[in-house]
């Protein structure tokens, strides 16, 4: 079979993840970018020997050739790009979060599915090697019935600023840029159960908090007297799943906490786990309590995982594997966080149809 011809749609700074990565799989030809910021595009371009580079996206998917692309855009536009693209043709992996609303995520899959193309979801945390070590002791049954998990992303101060403090492009702020990955993380190793009803809280106190002069912490901050800052710094929310699980999720841009952290607990009637870059297994032996660390490395390896999500989209594509990531998930995740911020304005429990 011929190589899969891919386009980016965005070469912002996730787009490098999935470019590098097709980079990497000898199935595919990266065939062309698009970019509304023309020197970007051209810098992308010349950066990694791709000559075909649009600013008009109907442009580039006019391109009869081209078989598939990554939309690695603001997450605003995920779905008009997405769409646009799925009606022309073409197979669409798209980064997290899958839009901005549920309508728009809906209105996603059904383009997908009136085409007869694939519409994959970039969960890149589906493909750790922490997500295949937490469950493969759920699926040995070493845990039980898990009933309460807990999942926190944490940056004492990390606001990335630019569009991702603009709630009009990015839809919300460290709950829907850093929780969705935890979220789906908990929701993905449980076996997808229903979100039935959340109680979400969500806080504006801090903003960028541009004045601190030590190290900015994750993300650089690259502050102006243009940028926006309009999202949450803080939210928090309790998650009930049809299975009778509970999700407990904090999510922070900027917190005074004394560090930074980003850890997953699952507790189960026979053992629970804890992961932060190593796998605690808490258990009982020879009726001890007893902690157990798992010699495998259990830390999200970055690179890796992103060229597990590209080849895993290449092989759906090619030889029709059923997708890992599919739409539904996408439209699930949306959900649970269309209704934390509905929770956090009127504050009061919102059920989940």
């Amino acid at each position: 079979m011929e190589k899969i011809k891919i386009g980016i749609i965005g070469t912002g700074n996730i787009a490098r993840s999935h470019i590098k990565s097709y980079l990497k799989n000898p199935n595919v030809e990266l065939y062309a970018f698009c970019d509304i910021h023309e020197g970007r595009l051209y810098d992308a371009g010349k950066e990694f020997g791709i000559e075909r580079l649009y600013t008009d996206l109907d442009e580039m998917l006019a391109l009869p050739e081209l078989d598939a692309v990554s939309v690695t855009t603001w997450n605003s536009e995920h779905a008009p790009c997405a769409i646009k693209a799925l009606n022309a043709g073409k197979h669409v992996l798209c980064e997290k979060p899958m839009a901005t609303t549920v309508e728009d995520a809906i209105a996603m899959k059904e383009a997908a599915e009136r085409n007869g193309k694939l519409l994959m979801i970039g969960f890149v945390r589906r493909f750790g090697n922490d997500m295949k070590l937490v469950r493969d002791f759920i699926d040995e049954d070493y845990l039980g019935e898990i009933y309460y998990t807990k999942a926190t992303y944490i940056r004492r101060n990390g606001n990335p600023m630019g569009w991702f403090g603009d709630k009009s492009r990015s839809g919300g702020g460290p709950l829907i840029d850093l929780g969705v990955h935890v979220i789906d993380f908990v929701r993905y190793a449980l076996g997808n159960p229903k979100p039935i009803s959340v109680y979400g809280a969500t806080f504006k106190k801090l903003g960028a908090r541009t004045n601190i002069k030590t190290p900015k912490g994750y993300i650089s901050l690259s502050a102006t007297d243009k940028d926006i800052c309009d999202v949450e710094d803080l939210a928090t929310a309790m998650i009930r799943f049809d299975n009778g699980a509970v999700l407990q999720i904090e999510a922070s841009f900027s917190l005074n906490t004394t560090s930074g952290k980003g850890d997953i607990e699952l507790f189960g009637t026979k053992a629970g786990v804890k992961l932060d870059k190593t796998l605690v297994f808490a258990t009982e032996v020879n009726d001890y309590l007893s902690n157990v660390e798992i010699c495998e490395n259990a830390s999200f390896d970055f690179d890796a995982s992103f060229k597990r999500e590209t080849d895993h989209f290449v092989d759906c594509i090619m030889n029709g594997t059923k997708c890992q990531n599919p739409a539904e998930d996408g439209i699930e995740i949306m959900k649970i966080l269309s209704a934390i911020y509905q929770s956090a304005e009127t504050g009061h429990e919102v059920v989940i149809d």
